[in-house]
């Protein structure tokens, strides 16, 4: 066995063992089941189109029209040319779902930590308190897999730059450029944009650190070296990055021209999202404690507490069947906090906040205060609009949020901004094992490591006393959800609530005492000689595995899986869907069934839907929705092509056809030009869509106001073809005239040719698309041609390419040095 084989195979035993976790805590994917996830379920029925399209032809299409009435696939899973970084993440993700991402969560910290020369155990330990924290297992089962796939590459992208740092330039330089290009391709740039935030922290440390040691030549030449590898990165995807500055501008995180809203209230004016939008899910003070305590706040929304509940008997009392009060159990209102929704709590687990608090004390240097900034950083930018000692806050209540949504950019594209805590629960892992990298070290005496210990215990250990012995005398243990309980059910009910509630909170605390003091009797045992370093290793990995993992497997675990068709295919169509399936024609469906609105990708997996699921939508439609469409405006709806409603009575789904509807395209006989997007909109409650147009754009400065055009008896313009990213009419007209077609507005892809010709065509109706038709018999085709997926392609392909050189002579210039 060679000497550079024997370096390798811990590392080699360490990817294997993270690969049978991987697969042990998931699995069913053995069995071929498929966790089944809400979120990519609605995904799969947004997709449906494209993929279809990309079945039949073998092409990909960059617009879709079953969701929302027309929007690009930019971010709906759309596949670039030469997009090369693309296929090494696939490479990388080559174990089923979503154990893929659980093993990347584990490689991903591994090599963060052995970049700060920590040992292959301890990286390995890490690696386990980092990938089985609950925030970052409950994102699998829930179906945010594109911000769970950016989280798990943001420890390489550290490592990258932390090598470099250590003047590993060559090796640091080439792992920043791959890692940072995977975190990109992740597609979750609220994620990237959190990670940009705590390499900013990490630098001004390292900065500051450089200043005293005077090392600034090291320091700039380092940052030379990743700002040269972060363009790089960002080139290798720049069809991805390309096509999102361009859709964001259109979408609802770009800047509206309305200032007011749907009920004529103002509008908060904004370049982004508003601070309302923002803030709607900001984490609550109290729920900090939720990172040490699991159910410190009752845990999730539905919480199942069991036969021997308070919450059982008082269903039983209410009338309830035993079968009727367990079934009620199951889901019950455990959370007391301020959050609208919660899956379950984002617990970080006892035993490594324990070591992150022994960590304060041992661990000094320029490490400590950028893993420490990064964590207050974090918690303070999650709380979003709640600040201290403010009751039923405002958006704007918290003054560092306020300050980062006005002036820091890119900021205000974000919301739920509680998950900024990612960025903690990297932090708190990295900390915590390093407190045990100096704990076995012997660069300080015992005596000073048994000092930390008992700061650290009378920290944590007291903190945990206190809940448990004041607990009601601190808490009211009450929701502002639980007026409606009482309304419904009485105030014996919430009595009921409100002690499990103490229930829950007091036995998590009671076990997170023990699973301190167990971790205390570790260290404590160790420094008295009484333990080994190893077996601290392995005592430490048994406590780990044990307080995150038992955690995890109540919100997900087995009961998640089911059969691979049953997610590959989530959706039925049903008596509505098969009928209208028989008219091949393109138009719009209106679901408003139960079933439809529950899940709106439903809808989309089948027809062209107005409605559907995308965190960024179109901006003008999802205002045209709010303004007319969830109000039912028939004129709007027409306009849209709306030919089928499916409607539901007494359980019965049934499909009503709209015979007023005006068609995929028509002649109008007047467009009215309008000064601002306010009267626009407001306009359409009223507006004859069938003869009339209005446009706020300035194709038409210095014409009339009203410009009048002759439709005759025999005008006509008639849909001949269709695909999601083509369409052909053939129209008749005696008189030149003015054609609106049904289609969304895009300007940034969308081409109109009229035999051939290009020509301009413009924006009416607040969203619809319209061209003036010279007399006479034409063919008008529109076709979506986006010039920046050509654009973006090239810059790829010409990435890539340097990559590629750059990696083929730093191994070169590597075998050299040696010989």
């Amino acid at each position: 066995m060679s000497f550079s084989f024997k370096r390798i195979l811990p590392h080699i035993l360490v990817l294997i063992g993270f690969v049978v976790l991987s697969l042990a805590y998931f699995s069913p994917v053995l069995q071929g089941k498929k966790i089944n996830q809400s979120d990519i379920m609605h995904y799969i029925g947004m997709a449906q189109q494209q993929k279809e399209f990309a079945k039949t032809t073998g092409e990909e299409t960059y617009w879709t029209n079953s969701a929302f009435g027309g929007m690009p696939t930019y971010q709906l899973g759309a596949k670039y040319p030469h997009n090369y970084i693309k296929k090494l993440d696939l490479t990388l993700r080559f174990l089923p779902r979503p154990a893929d991402y659980l093993f990347l969560y584990f490689i991903g910290f591994y090599i963060l930590l052995l970049s700060l020369k920590v040992d292959y155990k301890l990286a390995a330990l890490g690696s386990l308190a980092f990938g089985f924290s609950t925030y970052l297992i409950i994102i699998l089962g829930v179906g945010h897999n594109s911000k769970a796939h950016a989280i798990a590459y943001m420890p390489l992208v550290l490592a990258g730059i932390i090598l470099t740092f250590r003047k590993k330039y060559i090796l640091g330089f080439l792992l920043t450029i791959a890692a940072l290009g995977l975190e990109i391709v992740a597609n979750h740039f609220q994620m990237t944009y959190y990670l940009l935030l705590l390499v900013i922290v990490l630098g001004i440390v390292y900065l500051i650190d450089a200043y005293r040691k005077k090392q600034l030549p090291h320091f700039f030449k380092s940052i030379g070296l990743l700002s040269i590898a972060a363009i790089l990165a960002v080139g290798l995807n720049a069809t991805n990055i390309m096509t999102t500055q361009e859709y964001v501008k259109e979408s609802t995180r770009g800047k509206s021209e309305l200032t007011i809203n749907s009920d004529g209230s103002a509008k908060e004016v904004t370049s982004g999202l508003s601070k309302e939008y923002i803030t709607e899910y900001s984490y609550g003070i109290l729920e900090t404690f939720n990172l040490y305590i699991p159910k410190f706040m009752g845990g999730g929304n539905r919480e199942d507490v069991g036969k021997d509940s308070d919450t059982y008997k008082a269903y039983i009392n209410l009338g309830a069947s035993p079968i009727e009060a367990l079934q009620a159990s199951r889901n019950a209102p455990m959370y007391w906090g301020d959050q609208t929704i919660v899956e379950a709590p984002a617990y970080v687990g006892a035993v490594i906040i324990f070591l992150f608090v022994l960590g304060l004390f041992l661990v000094k240097g320029r490490l400590k205060w950028w893993l420490v900034g990064g964590t207050i950083l974090s918690w303070i930018l999650s709380l979003g609009k709640n600040w201290f000692f403010i009751e039923n806050p405002k958006p704007d209540s918290n003054p560092i949020t306020n300050f980062f949504i006005d002036f820091v950019p890119l900021y205000d594209k974000f919301r739920a901004v509680s998950s900024i805590q990612v960025i903690l629960e990297l932090c708190i892992p990295v900390l915590g094992i390093f407190a045990l990298v100096r704990l076995f070290n012997d660069f300080q005496k015992n005596e000073e490591k048994l000092k930390a210990l008992k700061y650290s215990v009378a920290i944590t250990a007291g903190l945990a006393l206190v809940f448990l012995l004041f607990k009601s005398v601190l808490f009211d243990f009450e929701s502002f959800r639980d007026d409606g309980y009482i309304e419904a059910y009485g105030q014996p009910f919430i009595d009921a609530i409100i002690e499990d509630r103490k229930s829950l909170m007091t036995t998590d605390t009671l076990r997170t005492l023990i699973l301190v003091l167990l971790s205390a009797g570790a260290v404590y045992f160790f420094l008295k000689k009484k333990l080994s370093e190893k077996l601290v290793v392995v005592v430490f990995a048994v406590l780990l595995l044990f307080d995150l993992v038992s955690v995890d497997r109540q919100y997900v675990n087995n009961d998640n899986f089911v059969s691979a068709l049953k997610v590959d295919k989530p959706y039925q169509a049903n008596a509505a869907d098969k009928e209208i399936l028989k008219d091949k024609g393109h138009f719009r469906v209106l679901d408003m069934s139960s079933e439809g609105q529950s899940k709106p990708g439903r809808t989309a997996y089948f027809h062209n839907s107005l409605f559907g699921y995308h965190a960024a939508k179109l901006g003008r439609y999802n205002e045209l929705m709010e303004f007319h469409v969830y109000k039912n405006n028939m004129n709007v709806l027409n306009m849209l092509n709306t030919k089928y409603i499916i409607a539901e009575e007494q359980g019965s789904i049934f499909p009503y056809t709209n015979t007023e509807t005006n068609g995929n395209a028509w002649f109008v006989s007047e467009l009215k030009q309008l000064t601002s997007a306010n009267i626009e909109i407001r306009v359409l409650d009223s507006l004859d869509t069938k003869t009339k147009a209005v446009t706020t754009m300035s194709d038409f400065s210095g014409k009339p106001e009203i410009i009048r055009y002759k439709v005759d008896s025999i005008a006509s313009i008639q849909l001949k073809a269709h695909k999601p990213n083509y369409l052909k009419y053939e129209s008749i007209n005696s008189n030149n005239g003015l054609a609106v077609f049904s289609e969304v507005y895009y300007k940034e892809g969308w081409n109109a040719y009229i035999d051939g010709n290009l020509i301009t065509h413009f924006r009416v109706n607040y969203v619809l698309r319209a061209l003036e038709v010279p007399k006479g018999n034409h063919t008008i085709e529109f076709k979506f041609e986006p010039e920046v997926v050509e654009t973006g392609s090239r810059v790829a392909l010409a990435s890539s390419a340097i990559f590629g050189i750059l990696l083929l002579l730093a191994v070169f210039y590597t075998f050299k040095k040696k010989d």
